[in-house]
């Protein structure tokens, strides 16, 4: 279990910069007009992989987890660690990967470069926000969690 921690734990950092480095990607073609090159399918896949296999182990730890099946045991809307990790955290990055995987798959059926890269832009940054808001983050007021364990 606590290997499962480790790897959903230092995952979060790669899948991170993978999709700041699509967002900054689609702004630049976006505003450039820029062509959609190989490179850009090659990363808007292996974001939206990188985010999908952190979804997995998300639920793996999370089915597994004493602190998110507590809040199930107890069903307490107290606010503590397990509200967070039993409902918050669970719910909003399953719906970040969600839009991570519908703005990846939309940019397959449009045609025109400088769409695709506006698509991207705009379902990577709200799903940015998200999972920056569903992070416990040492400083969040909501749960905290060491930037590394």
């Amino acid at each position: 279990m606590f290997d499962l921690i480790l790897i959903h734990s230092y995952l979060r950092w790669l899948v991170l910069l993978s999709i700041v480095w699509g967002i900054f990607r689609a702004f630049k073609g976006w505003q450039l007009k820029d062509t959609f090159r190989r490179s850009d399918h090659i990363l808007v896949r292996s974001v939206s992989g990188l985010s999908q296999l952190q979804l997995l182990l998300g639920f793996a730890v999370y089915f597994w987890s004493p602190v998110a099946q507590g809040f199930w045991v107890n069903r307490s809307f107290e606010w503590n660690d397990s509200l967070f990790f039993g409902i918050v955290h669970f719910v909003l990055m399953t719906i970040a990967i969600i839009l991570i995987s519908i703005g990846s798959a939309l940019v397959k059926t449009v045609a025109e470069d400088n769409q695709k890269f506006k698509l991207l832009f705009l379902y990577f940054s709200i799903a940015l926000l998200i999972i920056l808001v569903a992070i416990p983050w040492p400083f969040s007021p909501l749960a905290q969690r060491p930037y590394l364990p």
